[in-house]
């Protein structure tokens, strides 16, 4: 991903981000996981809580119900096609609410979470639902619940058609309290799932009942998400809930062997990659310790600020500002070596991620991807797609060519419309 626009379309000048918005590579660079720098300020609107707001209550209790957006079908095309995006699936106008439900933390105690549900106007009154989980997002305000522009297209996408839309905001990010516990897999698992359930609450009391199928997508750290979430679903996590199709894109499924090797022959680039590990190495010191002093792992002056710089409350811009060109310029020399041999308390924490591809699905499964991603390279999902064929699953993996790690989803995203769009046809 090309950062150098980033500085000058800064989530702060928000005139100009509105000005800019048109510019395909613009937008390009506020889509997706990283490096990004086009979040808007948070949507307006009051939470209206429930009565049993404020209790520790059951994992996916809805607790407050927001609406945030209401777009008829020419506002929903013109939206998607100022991303960048074909808007030839859309079918119907939206409307958004930002649901806030009861979840556990890492550590199982209770928090709450918050996410997007978008309901397309018209259509069928019982809805299937598309679980949509985003990509890597730093700024708590970038999430889909809170954010005006990119954390929305995938959401309106899938809407438009005709499906409800459960997009979690995950752990930390939107309203919920506390830090983003960045590629942990487990709480991501449990926030996506219990906004799920808060969703079906959601959608009854809006009347528009959900059918219980579920088609799961999802982009980048998202795409990884969607793949644990489908296995759980398939699992049986929910007997409400029944996985019918899965259709993530650029997920980073194998950290241990294509992500992090990437950092360091060329496939990842500089930016979005110091960008990511960063994150990942200081979200996994608070889960996982892997230092007892961020000195072992970080030169100075870098050291005293790392942590600091991940607290939901910065902008990417400034996080890449604030940061040196590259890894060998960030890390000790002892702790770049560490990173391309990992052992111990970090290889742990790589392996707590990986494997969400190893399991058999009984549903119909497509992996997206591009040879051209720079930021999570397509050897991610060549493993993901060996997992599951060891597994006696050979799915195909669409490849959209030599293309940028947003343009993969912007070209996929409409793609995996019309597939859900067939496949509910023949159900």
């Amino acid at each position: 991903m090309d950062m150098n626009m980033n500085a000058s379309n800064s989530p702060r000048k928000h005139g100009v981000r509105r000005l800019l918005a048109a510019a395909t590579a613009v937008v390009l660079a506020a889509l997706g996981t990283v490096p990004a720098a086009a979040a808007s300020r948070p949507a307006s609107g009051h939470d209206t809580p429930s009565a049993t707001a404020g209790r520790h209550e059951a994992r996916g209790t809805l607790l407050a119900v927001t609406p945030v957006a209401h777009l008829g079908r020419a506002g929903v095309t013109a939206f998607l096609t100022e991303a960048g995006m074909n808007a030839d699936t859309v079918r119907h106008g939206i409307r958004a609410y930002r649901l806030t439900y009861a979840t556990i933390t890492p550590q199982g105690r209770p928090t709450t979470a918050t996410g997007l549900l978008v309901l397309p106007e018209g259509g069928a009154r019982r809805l299937d639902l598309v679980s949509d989980t985003h990509g890597t997002m730093a700024h708590r305000d970038y999430a889909p619940s809170v954010g005006e522009d990119f954390g929305r297209y995938s959401p309106f996408l899938h809407a438009s058609a005709g499906r409800a839309v459960a997009a979690p905001d995950y752990l930390g990010l939107g309203k919920g309290p506390g830090r983003h516990p960045y590629m942990d897999t487990a709480s991501a698992i449990s926030a996506s799932l219990d906004m799920l359930r808060a969703s079906r609450t959601a959608a009854l009391r809006l009347d528009r009942p959900l059918t219980g199928d579920v088609y799961a997508s999802g982009f980048s750290q998202g795409g990884q998400v969607a793949m644990a979430l489908g296995k759980a679903l398939q699992g049986g996590a929910d007997r409400h809930f029944r996985l019918r199709a899965l259709a993530p894109v650029s997920g980073p499924y194998d950290i241990e062997h294509a992500e992090s090797p990437a950092l360091f022959d060329g496939r990842v680039n500089d930016t979005s990659g110091i960008f990511y590990m960063t994150y990942f190495l200081t979200a996994q010191n608070r889960l996982h310790p892997l230092w007892k002093d961020p000195s072992e792992a970080f030169r100075e002056p870098y050291a005293g600020l790392v942590d600091g710089l991940f607290d939901g409350d910065h902008y990417e811009e400034d996080i890449i500002g604030a940061l040196p060109a590259n890894l060998k310029e960030l890390l000790t020399d002892d702790y770049y070596r560490r990173l391309q041999h990992p052992t111990g308390a970090l290889l742990a924490a790589f392996r707590a991620q990986d494997g969400t591809c190893a399991w058999k699905p009984a549903i119909p499964v497509r992996l997206y991807t591009s040879a051209g991603d720079t930021d999570v390279p397509i050897a991610n999902t060549r493993s993901c797609a060996a997992d599951l064929a060891h597994r006696g699953v050979r799915v195909p993996v669409v490849d959209q060519g030599d293309v940028s790690h947003n343009e993969t989803y912007l070209t996929s995203g409409p793609q995996i419309v019309r597939w859900f769009d067939g496949l509910a046809a023949r159900r």
